[in-house]
């Protein structure tokens, strides 16, 4: 069962780190067009994306944290899963709050769905 669990884990850290490609360039993409188009200053343009830009370091970091620690976990080492229910927790309530502030768009799920994983991947201490 802890081989399995580990299998979620690595699972979700490699969604972690695959959003946050998609999140730094495509994402960021689409929005730097309709910011163009709404004619903001230029320094609320650069605010906002040294912002979205940490966003997507910051996933890819919690991407790789979690990869090393469910390969650890995958070898049978003891590692502490708190590092990834910590994300788990982020990443649910994040998702639910993303969900309900816009009418339930299915997008918001791409925080859910590795939310859910991490939470089980984490769930067992053996």
């Amino acid at each position: 069962m802890a081989r399995a669990r580990a299998v979620l884990g690595l699972i979700a850290g490699a969604i972690l780190i695959l959003s946050s490609a998609g999140h730094s360039i495509l994402g960021w993409k689409e929005l730097s067009g309709k910011l163009a188009a709404a004619h903001l200053p230029a320094e609320l343009v650069l605010g906002l994306q040294v912002g979205w830009q940490f966003g997507g370091v910051a996933m890819l970091a919690l991407g790789v944290i979690l990869l090393a620690l469910f390969a650890r976990r995958w070898r049978g080492e003891p590692v502490s899963l708190l590092p990834a229910a910590t994300v788990a927790v982020a990443y649910l309530g994040f998702g639910a709050w993303a969900l309900l502030a816009s009418n339930f768009d299915p997008f918001f799920l791409v925080f859910i769905v590795p939310g859910v994983l991490l939470a089980l991947a984490s769930a067992s201490r053996n």
